[in-house]
C-alpha cells in the first residue's frame, strides 16, 4: 500500500484572519466583513467546498487518461446548506456541519448521460475528499505545550 502523508499549518491573526502554510504555498482564511472579518480570503467552508472540486478535478483527470475517456473539461458547481446557529453556539439540536452537498458538474465530452453517470461514479469512489465526507474519518485533537 502506497501513503502519503498531507500536512497543513495554520496560524491565527487579528480577528478571523488565519494565515495557512502547505509547502511553498500560502493561503488566507478569513470570515466576510457581515460576520466579523475583513474578507481578505474564503472562509474556511468554502475553502472545504473548494477541496471536494479541487479533488473531483484532479481524480477526474487522472481516470479520464487511465482509460482514454475523450473528456476535454470538468465544470463544477458544489453547494450545501448548513444550520449556523449551531457553529454561533445558538442552538445544538442539529450538527454543525453541512446536511447535505450538491455536485452540479457539466462534462465536455463525447459520451452519452450514461457513460458520463458511470464516470462521476468512477471519481466519486476514488476522491479522498468525497471518502473523507462520506465516511467518519476519525480527529484527534492534541494539545502541544
Amino acid at each position: 500500500m502506497a501513503k502519503k502523508s498531507v500536512v497543513v499549518e495554520a496560524k491565527m491573526g487579528e480577528g478571523f484572519w488565519m494565515e495557512s502554510r502547505m509547502g511553498e504555498h500560502v493561503l488566507h482564511v478569513d470570515q466576510p466583513a457581515a460576520m466579523g472579518g475583513t474578507d481578505k480570503g474564503p472562509n474556511p467552508l468554502q475553502y472545504f467546498l473548494l477541496s471536494l472540486g479541487g479533488c473531483i478535478g484532479a481524480i477526474s483527470r487522472i481516470v479520464a487518461t487511465q482509460r482514454k475517456l475523450p473528456i476535454r473539461g470538468i465544470s463544477l458547481r458544489i453547494t450545501g446548506d448548513l444550520d449556523t446557529d449551531v457553529l454561533m453556539g445558538k442552538a445544538n439540536g442539529s450538527r454543525a456541519g453541512f446536511g447535505a452537498l450538491e455536485v452540479h458538474a457539466e462534462i465536455d465530452a463525447d459520451m452519452t448521460a450514461e457513460e458520463k453517470k458511470a464516470f462521476l461514479a468512477e471519481v466519486d469512489k476514488r476522491c479522498p475528499i468525497s471518502d473523507n465526507i462520506a465516511n467518519t474519518t476519525p480527529i484527534a485533537f492534541r494539545l502541544v505545550q
